[in-house]
């Protein structure tokens, strides 16, 4: 079973991967919305995993 740091320091790198697939989205938005619409699903995806792993469901 992993230790509370292994989980926070597993969740923090989730943390920062979503915020770089949002902030790619939001620059996508502009050039190809195909590509803005695949980055925000994947950071949706992302977003729901670290609620999980939060909130122990």
């Amino acid at each position: 079973m992993p230790t509370s740091f292994e989980i926070k320091r597993y969740t923090k790198r989730l943390e920062v991967k979503c915020k770089r697939l949002k902030e790619k989205a939001y620059n996508f938005k502009f050039v190809d919305d195909a590509l803005s619409t695949i980055a925000e699903y994947k950071a949706m995806r992302l977003q729901q995993k670290i609620n999980r792993i939060k909130y122990g469901n």
